[in-house]
């Protein structure tokens, strides 16, 4: 079987578990080269074992992509290790809910830092290894794949902080593309439903009962069905820019 992404390389953060997971998977599937980064070493580590054994090839790197010197640092070694950078998936993220007037501002800051600074660091560090990969890529173009949420579409009551952060998401992914386009590199915005993740894990016992109740009977996407939409988005020819994705399970009202 052709192998769409054969000498690329990839970054995906957010790596460890989920939508991030099943990206690096997918896209090692697809020949490229996939460096893996999220806080838990063990995850990746384990997950590194899956692609290699598989025939796939991963680099681990253990990250804090709310400090901007380490984010920097962490597109440097990928792109050091693996001679280029070809895609990046900016998939880390952190769901926080509550009303507003008496929500925690520590959830607030959490949020902003691991879903607008994370991303913003790792997508300034890695904006000049892009446009040079895109420069002398046999696909002739890069790829920088932003993971939203119909949050960033629709705002709802105890979530403002974290669409919030999710309409930035779009709103950078918008500025950006118009910015790089001209270099090679496409700049892809993909807004999950509701997905079976570990997003709700953190969340107190109430909020999670009362996603739970929303979600009940749902038959949720996958995280493979994310990652399946991604991996399209990124072989598509040169001449195609996919850059908006909205999918949702197929009995989300919302």
């Amino acid at each position: 079987m052709t192998q769409r992404l054969e000498g690329a390389t990839a970054l995906v953060t957010g790596a460890s578990s989920g939508i991030g997971e099943a990206t690096a998977l997918a896209l090692a599937a697809e020949g490229a080269t996939v460096a893996v980064l999220a806080r838990r070493r063990d995850r990746l580590t384990e997950l590194a074992t899956r692609i290699s054994a598989a025939g796939g090839s991963a680099l681990v790197i253990e990250a804090d992509i709310t400090d901007s010197a380490a984010a920097a640092a962490a597109v440097e070694q990928v792109a050091g290790a693996l001679g280029r950078l070809d895609i990046v998936v900016n998939n880390a993220g952190l769901m926080r809910v509550g009303p507003a007037a008496q929500a925690s501002p520590d959830d607030w800051d959490q949020m902003l830092a691991v879903n607008v600074a994370g991303l913003l660091y790792i997508t300034r560090a890695s904006l000049p290894h892009l446009i040079a990969a895109a420069a002398d890529s046999p696909r002739g173009v890069a790829d920088v794949v932003n993971i939203s949420s119909t949050a960033g579409r629709v705002a709802r009551p105890n979530a403002a902080v974290y669409s919030l952060t999710k309409f930035g998401v779009g709103a950078f992914a918008e500025s950006v593309r118009q910015e790089v386009l001209d270099k090679r590199v496409r700049v892809s915005l993909i807004e999950p439903g509701t997905v079976a993740t570990e997003i709700t894990d953190g969340l107190p016992a109430a909020a999670r009962a009362a996603i739970d109740r929303q979600t009940a009977g749902m038959q949720k996407l996958q995280p493979a069905d994310i990652a399946d939409a991604i991996t399209y988005v990124v072989t598509r020819p040169r001449h195609v820019a996919i850059n908006e994705v909205l999918i949702r399970a197929a009995d989300q009202t919302w």
